[in-house]
């Protein structure tokens, strides 16, 4: 069986129209992504750019159809370049991909209206393609987490064999004994090059589709595990990490240390700014926490204006040093709202499994006995859980 050239580019073109206007519905619900739009731009491009090259066909205006695929083209590479950067949520950098629409579109002009050269126009343009191409694949065959990182390689694979295909494609051309290269001539060529750009193109697609699935998929998981006024773990996240620390506890022997972190007299924080200010002092707590504790602990919002940290392999007298370090910085913040400034204390109470045991419910309901504790002695302190239970070390 014979492969026609413009039969596999009507495919490409085809293919290419699907995909853009499967990103483009993707984008509209998935609009914390960025690059999606990027990608379903690109895809349409290529496919109008590929159907205006088949429009040269048509004798008296085909080399202007060619000058118009060929922009087409060189811009959906580049919309696919900057839509690699979006999605990996870097800052678009847009002077790559008008370097090449730039340059092809110039090549093209030349060499089809005004010295034409079919061999060299084919030569130049295989040439940026094979470039951008490769920058494409470079940027997604890094480390990255699993399973984003099967999803991405799929697709800088794609873009490898693309640029591959692009750069066999010159030496072909440059080699072969046929002195005037046509687009849709039977030549070996062009049999080989399009059916490997209809594979690698639609390798692309399933790839970036993949890529979009599971960032999709990651967003879902962080939302369930996170709360979203502070972005600290939720409670239910808390207690799946706590069992599993705990359990490390009983195993090894290792102490954990729970801090139950309340700001005090919050009602009246919310009664007297108003509930965006209240918002914004749990924002700000919250960071300062994420700034202060180490790499290793677990932060996570408690309920209402209480938080909680898990500082594995602490004892109560180290965890002690830290929540003294947290509530002296969040004493010295302040807030203004309008005219009014905003200034408010956080009370801590501290409990380790030393101490506690190592039930989850016990040790929890001791950081809580101690954060309460902290609140009749006047709030604004920290209260270790092992003073309330020596009288002697609770009276000193």
């Amino acid at each position: 069986m014979k492969l026609d050239p413009h039969t596999m580019m009507v495919m490409i073109a085809g293919l290419s129209l699907m995909l853009s206007g499967l990103l483009a519905l993707a984008g509209f619900h998935t609009r914390f992504v960025r690059g999606v739009g990027h990608w379903a731009a690109a895809s349409f491009c290529i496919s109008i750019g590929l159907g205006f090259s088949i429009m040269q066909l048509v004798p008296t205006t085909a080399g202007w159809w060619l000058v118009a695929g060929t922009a087409l083209l060189a811009a959906g590479a580049g919309l696919q370049y900057v839509g690699i950067q979006a999605f990996m949520d870097k800052t678009p950098d847009w002077r790559i991909p008008l370097l090449v629409v730039g340059v092809m579109t110039t090549q093209t002009i030349w060499f089809v209206l005004i010295d034409f050269n079919s061999n060299a126009r084919a030569i130049a343009n295989s040439t940026v393609l094979a470039f951008i191409s490769a920058v494409c694949a470079r940027m997604l065959l890094v480390p990255a987490s699993q399973p984003l990182r099967t999803a991405a390689w799929l697709t800088g694979a794609s873009f490898a064999v693309l640029a591959l295909d692009n750069l066999v494609r010159v030496l072909m051309i440059a080699f072969s004994p046929e002195h005037d290269y046509a687009l849709y001539a039977q030549m070996p060529v062009n049999r080989m090059s399009f059916l490997v750009s209809s594979i690698s193109q639609l390798c692309l697609g399933f790839g970036f589709v993949l890529m979009l699935n599971y960032r999709l998929a990651d967003e879902l998981q962080h939302l369930a595990a996170h709360d979203a006024l502070t972005g600290a773990f939720n409670r239910r996240s808390l207690g799946d990490e706590a069992e599993r620390l705990l359990a490390r506890c009983s195993r090894v022997g290792e102490i954990l240390t729970v801090m139950m972190i309340d700001v005090d007299h919050f009602k009246s924080i919310n009664d007297r700014f108003g509930h965006a200010a209240g918002d914004e002092v749990l924002r700000r707590l919250a960071a300062l926490v994420r700034e202060t504790i180490r790499v290793g602990d677990y932060f996570a919002r408690y309920g209402g204006e209480e938080f909680c940290i898990l500082l594995p392999n602490t004892s109560e007298e180290q965890s002690g040093v830290l929540a003294e370090r947290l509530r002296h910085g969040y004493s010295e913040m302040s807030l203004r709202f309008g005219e009014k400034l905003l200034q408010s204390t956080i009370s801590i109470g501290v409990a380790d499994s030393r101490h506690a045991g190592t039930d989850y419910s016990g040790l929890f309901a001791a950081a809580d006995e101690a954060l309460y504790r902290a609140k009749q002695q006047g709030r604004n302190r920290v209260e270790p859980y092992s003073a309330m239970q020596n009288p002697l070390l609770a009276a000193s």
